[in-house]
């Protein structure tokens, strides 16, 4: 796979809903109740970070949701492609790029969604063919005001700004030329989760689907 047909790829994952929940899950058991409440909610896409030891299975169960596009998150080594493309990930997303990590995934055919914080690092993944990166820490590297001024000069990169975006000021992030959709967490919180309450997390995620972009 290409970078370009990465990117492609990437962006249409990114089209799917305004809102890609980003989930670290304990319990395997949570997770098929999990992604099926987050689906039925509209928020197809899924990204399981790889910061738990039952994340590859969580990953394997999600898969089998109807509906469900799930992604593997926080891809730092080859090793942890290759274990995620084979639990089911049909996406990868990392917290920045490393020329090891994008090899990886571009001879596992798995679309990255590569981390940018800086101008640098974007006009970097461009010049190796990619179009659609993922903005972290969003809040932290100076929020939607600093992605709005990287914008300007680089038009044809888009993000998904992820890292203390939340229902508040995912609008800030959602209304600029260059944000196809954001990654949040908000959508499942730990307690709902722990607790069972898919109702809770459906009605969540049916909001943030709702957001203009």
């Amino acid at each position: 796979m290409t970078p370009q047909q990465a990117s492609l790829h990437a962006r249409e994952i990114a089209a799917l809903a305004p809102i890609i929940p980003v989930l670290v899950v304990d319990d395997v058991a949570h997770a098929r109740p999990l992604a099926e409440a987050l689906v039925a909610g509209g928020l197809p896409a899924l990204e399981v970070t790889l910061r738990t030891p039952a994340a590859l299975d969580v990953i394997r169960e999600m898969a089998k949701v109807p509906g469900g596009v799930v992604g593997a998150g926080t891809l730092l080594t080859p090793d942890d492609v290759q274990a995620a493309k084979e639990a089911g990930a049909t996406f990868g997303v990392s917290p920045g790029a490393t020329d090891k990590l994008l090899d990886a995934c571009e001879e596992a055919d798995l679309p990255l969604l590569p981390g940018a914080a800086t101008a640098t690092e974007a006009m970097r993944l461009l010049e190796r063919g990619y179009s659609m990166l993922k903005f972290f820490p969003a809040e932290a590297s100076g929020g939607a005001p600093a992605l709005k001024s990287i914008g300007a000069p680089i038009p044809q990169i888009s993000f998904c700004p992820t890292g203390g975006v939340s229902m508040k000021n995912a609008n800030d992030y959602l209304s600029l030329p260059n944000v196809l959709c954001a990654g949040g967490s908000w959508v499942a919180p730990k307690d709902a989760v722990e607790s069972g309450d898919w109702a809770r997390i459906e009605t969540l995620a049916r909001e943030a689907a709702a957001l203009p972009r």
